[in-house]
C-alpha cells in the first residue's frame, strides 16, 4: 500500500511538473487548453470518495457536478428536461457513475450501476443502446467475426472468492443481445 501510494504521489508530480512546463511557453487559449486537460486527467484519477463528496441530492447544481466529476463519458436529455450523465471509472475501472440532474438542474440521484442487481436486468433481444443506457460504457468490447458475436465486458466487485470478476453481454450479428456470461479476472498473466 505504501508503495502504490509513493507511486501515485510520484506520477501526479510528474503530470504536475509537465502541465507546469507546458504552461510556461504557451499562450492565453493554450494555457486554458492545457488546464482543461490537466482538470480532466485529474478527475479521472480521483479516488471516488473525493469524486463524489459534498454532492447533495436537490442541492448540488448540474454546474457544480461538472466541475467537480469533470466531463461525462454520455449525456442523455429526456423530454421533461432532466438529464443522465454517464461517469465510468476506467479504463477497467470497477464502477460507473450515472448522475440523474432533474428539470431544475438539480442532483436527483447518483447510481452505481455495475451490480449483480442490474446485470440481471439484461435480457435476450435488449439492443446494444438498452444495454448502454442501463450499464453504460463496456470496458472492452471484442469481436468474433467466425461466431459471429460481439462481447461488452464490465469489470465489476462481485465479491465471492475472486472479489472481482467481468459481466459479459454477448450480441449477435443484428446486435441484439442473446446471452450474457461472467468471466474470471486472470492476474498475473
Amino acid at each position: 500500500m505504501v508503495i502504490r501510494t509513493s507511486l501515485r504521489n510520484m506520477m501526479l508530480f510528474v503530470a504536475m511538473a509537465g502541465a507546469l512546463s507546458a504552461l510556461a511557453g504557451c499562450d492565453q487559449q493554450q494555457s486554458d487548453q492545457a488546464v482543461q486537460k490537466l482538470k480532466e486527467f485529474f478527475n479521472a484519477v480521483k479516488p471516488d470518495a473525493l469524486l463524489l463528496k459534498g454532492l447533495t441530492p436537490g442541492v448540488t447544481t448540474e454546474a457544480q457536478i461538472r466541475d467537480q466529476m469533470g466531463k461525462p463519458e454520455t449525456e442523455r436529455d429526456f423530454t421533461d428536461g432532466s438529464k443522465r450523465l454517464e461517469y465510468p471509472r476506467g479504463p477497467q475501472g470497477l464502477n460507473t457513475y450515472m448522475v440523474d440532474i432533474g428539470p431544475d438542474g438539480t442532483l436527483q440521484a447518483i447510481t452505481q450501476v455495475l451490480t449483480a442487481t442490474n446485470f440481471a436486468k439484461i435480457r435476450p433481444g435488449m439492443t446494444e443502446d438498452e444495454v448502454r443506457r442501463l450499464l453504460g460504457k463496456p470496458g472492452e468490447v471484442a469481436v468474433y467475426p467466425l461466431k459471429p458475436e460481439t462481447v461488452w465486458s464490465w469489470k465489476w466487485r462481485e465479491g465471492g472468492v475472486t472479489q472481482e470478476g467481468y459481466f459479459n453481454v454477448h450480441f449477435d450479428v443484428n446486435h441484439v443481445v442473446y446471452t450474457t456470461s461472467r468471466s474470471d479476472v486472470m492476474r498475473g498473466h
